[in-house]
């Protein structure tokens, strides 16, 4: 029984890093039930691997506001291109995977910035800003998400 556990558990570590291009999908969430599914159906974790787990998952949600928020503010985006480049990440998951969510949030950030009375070339800026802002963050949170799960592998073959 315990290879349907760790097939599960392992099923949940991928689609985890399919959240990372797919933002509906919620990926530390997936690690989290991953760990889940081991403590309850197979063995305990060390208190340390617990805190561990809880300081990165507080981290990569520190990690993602913060890429986010230093490349919309730094390229000159408003709180509208922002909330335009969330809106912009959830669509495109369903338009033109997987390249729906670069295009769509730098559109739909694109028209916000013309709308808010930024020139062409300004908000074209703020628009390649958010695009920025993703890759950033996808990828922090990526090598954090990558760091969880080698410190759940160590501690249960450890």
């Amino acid at each position: 029984m315990d290879i349907v556990w760790w097939i599960l558990i392992i099923a949940c570590f991928i689609v985890s890093f399919i959240g990372l291009v797919y933002p509906i999908v919620p990926s530390v969430v997936m690690i989290w039930i991953g760990v889940f599914l081991y403590y309850f159906f197979i063995s305990s974790l060390s208190w340390w691997t617990w805190g561990s787990l809880l300081f990165l998952t507080g981290i990569l949600f520190i990690a993602d506001y913060i890429a986010n928020m230093y490349f919309v503010k730094r390229y000159g985006g408003s709180p509208w291109g922002l909330r335009a480049a969330w809106i912009g990440l959830i669509v495109g998951c369903f338009v033109l995977p997987p390249f729906g969510i670069i295009l769509v949030p730098f559109l739909l950030v694109f028209v916000t910035e013309l709308i808010q009375g930024q020139l062409a070339k300004v908000s074209f800026k703020i628009a390649l800003g958010t695009v920025f802002a993703f890759l950033s963050s996808t990828l922090s949170k990526a090598f954090i998400q990558l760091i969880m799960i080698i410190i759940f592998i160590l501690d249960v073959w450890l």
